[in-house]
């Protein structure tokens, strides 16, 4: 059992409680409050004059996927043989000895999404863990938590040498090439059920796509342009799956139009806090993040890791905040918000009973990143 005593605790989802407690067991909050008896045995943390939140949560990174210091070696990002590779997982290439999670953990985040890259139109299937473990099987909170595609630039420029995307035209057309085989798939499957005839054999390509289908999992499209964006959104219309824009640079441009759709479960934005790299990130702005909150989107503030370090995550949070983005809606936006998008809000994300004891301590607010300092970080 550990204990916390006399924190300022701020819950994200229940206010903030002053001098409060937290009493952990099993790895699970067994209770959150002020008149909490520290049981015989415990180990206690005095967290007097401390800020104690939820694990800080990036919701779109490549953390173990794309390690950090060593270059080619430890690049795992992309398969870039064909424009659509659903059948490959974030959770084979994670090493979980990569020194950016290491750097996660220091920083008081305690769960990341972690992606394959964006060469691909799909590019596979997506993994949400801990970011403290020995094993991938140790971190893993939910092995397949979306599907990662990507539209605009990347395809464009890694598949127009070989010959098989030239346009944009040309990316939503394997997209929709790969989504008609699923459903055909999937319809072959139930005639099969119904008739009690053989079932299709086994399709290691379109089984997670069905999955998608199936709206079991999002599909997490990266999309910097309000062009892409749509084209992402309409593609979601066509087939009726739930989407998550990713990046969404330009989505600032038309958010009201972004919230109409029902299809659209969040956004995430960024990352930021670097140049504007590319041609589709030429107008990103700080106050983006701030206005597709507003417009009632789910929003996540994101780094991208390692694109910028993903320790700066609360820095980035912190100047959506400067930016006109509300404090508190910064702060879900990089706790709650983001376990949403990754698919274990129902598990982290916010300090509440019953939930799993990822919990962040630091020395004052973590937006205040020049005097703040991480006490301790619970997995």
């Amino acid at each position: 059992m550990l204990f916390i005593k006399n924190g300022q605790i701020h819950t994200i989802t229940h206010g903030t409680i002053e001098r409060g407690s937290i009493l952990i067991k099993d790895g699970k909050i067994a209770a959150i409050g002020t008149d909490i008896p520290v049981p015989e045995g415990a180990e206690v943390i005095d967290a007097q004059g401390r800020w104690v939140q939820p694990g800080i949560i990036e919701a779109h990174s490549h953390l173990g996927v794309m390690e950090q210091d060593v270059a080619a070696a430890g690049d795992d990002t992309n398969e870039m043989v064909e424009p659509c590779t659903p059948h490959l997982r974030a959770i084979d290439a994670i090493n979980p000895r990569d020194t950016g999670l290491r750097d996660a953990i220091e920083a008081g985040i305690t769960a990341a999404w972690m992606t394959p890259g964006s060469a691909n139109v799909i590019g596979g299937q997506a993994a949400t863990c801990r970011t403290w473990g020995a094993t991938v099987e140790e971190m893993v909170l939910k092995p397949y938590s979306a599907m990662k595609g990507a539209l605009g630039e990347n395809p464009k420029r890694i598949y127009s040498p070989k010959g098989k995307i030239t346009t944009r035209m040309g990316s939503a057309g394997y997209a929709r090439e790969l989504f008609y085989k699923a459903k055909n798939y999937m319809q072959k499957q139930e005639a099969a059920r119904q008739s009690g005839g053989a079932m299709p054999d086994y399709d290691p390509k379109l089984e997670p796509v069905c999955a998608v289908l199936r709206r079991e999992v999002p599909l997490r499209m990266h999309a910097h342009r309000q062009d892409d964006i749509m084209t992402a959104i309409r593609l979601a219309r066509e087939f009726d799956y739930d989407l998550i824009i990713e990046h969404c640079s330009e989505g600032y441009m038309i958010a009201d139009q972004i919230a109409a759709e029902p299809r659209v479960k969040g956004v995430t934005v960024g990352p930021i806090l670097t140049a504007r790299g590319k041609i589709e990130t030429a107008n990103k702005v700080w106050e983006a993040a701030g206005i597709m909150q507003r417009a009632g989107l789910v929003t996540a503030i994101i780094t991208d890791h390692p694109v910028t370090p993903v320790q700066y995550l609360p820095l980035c949070a912190a100047l959506c905040n400067k930016a006109g983005m509300d404090e508190e809606e910064a702060l879900k936006a990089i706790t709650i918000n983001a376990a949403i998008l990754a698919g274990v809000a129902d598990r982290v994300g916010s300090l509440e009973v019953g939930k799993e004891a990822d919990i962040a301590i630091f020395t004052g607010h973590p937006f205040d990143v020049w005097r703040t300092e991480t006490v301790a970080t619970i997995v």
